[in-house]
């Protein structure tokens, strides 16, 4: 199909305007609790933006009506950009990657974090104690005077 409109002679950015007016799915049952925290997460970044927005403008006619325009351009946007086929596909992959992970038990997470935060608070300790002798030792021979 992608061949077929590069030889009608459709540039790329007539192929995304074409995308961004049709209202229908793309693979409507694949990928979709990943195609549903994408949109929700566009839907939010536009929303902060509209309220960011409104909370900015002074003049009552543009504080409402251009924050409701991003809003619902916003809205329609990130409905479409999760139907768009290359990145519709490109979140069917992840998707289907995320289920073939291992994830580990509840008490394999907690065993593993406790030797990170372990292991963080040791070396801590440890550049410490570095700092303090390298900082005596370059003091006593007058390198560095406090």
């Amino acid at each position: 199909m992608g061949k077929e409109r590069a030889a009608a002679g459709d540039s790329g950015w007539m192929q995304i305007l074409h995308e961004l007016f049709r209202y229908d799915l793309y693979k409507r049952t694949q990928g979709r609790m990943v195609r549903q925290i994408t949109c929700l997460v566009i839907w939010v970044t536009f929303a902060l933006g509209a309220w960011r927005m409104f909370s900015l403008m002074g003049d009552p006619v543009f504080k409402y009506v251009l924050p409701s325009i991003l809003l619902v351009a916003g809205l329609w946007i990130g409905y479409r950009a999760v139907n768009l086929p290359s990145f519709a596909d490109f979140l069917i992959a992840v998707e289907a990657e995320m289920n073939k992970v291992s994830w580990p038990s509840r008490h394999e997470l907690i065993r593993a974090s406790m030797v990170v935060i372990f292991l963080i608070f040791g070396l801590t300790v440890v550049l410490f104690g570095y700092d303090l002798f390298w900082g005596k030792l370059l003091e006593w021979m007058g390198v560095v005077k406090v």
